[in-house]
């Protein structure tokens, strides 16, 4: 590409930039003690990079990833990982600023557009 081109995207405006693509990625991953961890990426503003894949043997990585295809294929019926590389074996696309989190009595809430504060001061 030639000038001040980005071969990483195009144009200016965020749908531009998009294509297709929803605004926001939300992925989970668990480590090997089961805690569960998510991701939410606003692909407009946030400057942070995710990655994938986590070193290890190339067969073992997942090399799928499509922007804007949602994927929840990572793990099989027992629970265990189909790609051992993959960091994030499920992750979705939406155009909704989704906020989630655990309520006082262990219940998995959903906000669209609204975030958390828990009493402790973390936000989600």
């Amino acid at each position: 590409m030639a000038g001040n081109s980005s071969p990483y995207y195009l144009g200016t405006t965020p749908s531009e930039s998009l294509g297709n693509s929803p605004k926001f990625w939300y992925a989970l991953r668990r480590n090997e003690d089961g805690e569960l961890f998510m991701v939410r990426s606003n692909q407009i503003s946030d400057t942070e990079a995710y990655e994938l894949n986590i070193p290890g043997p190339p067969g073992e990585d997942f090399e799928d990833f499509e922007a804007g295809v949602d994927y929840f294929e990572g793990i099989d019926v027992a629970h265990e990982f189909v790609d051992d590389n993959m960091k994030y074996p499920q992750f979705k696309w939406d155009e909704r600023s989704l906020f989630y989190y655990v309520d006082s009595e262990g219940q998995f809430v959903i906000r669209i557009n609204r975030g958390y504060a828990y009493p402790d001061g973390i936000s989600s």
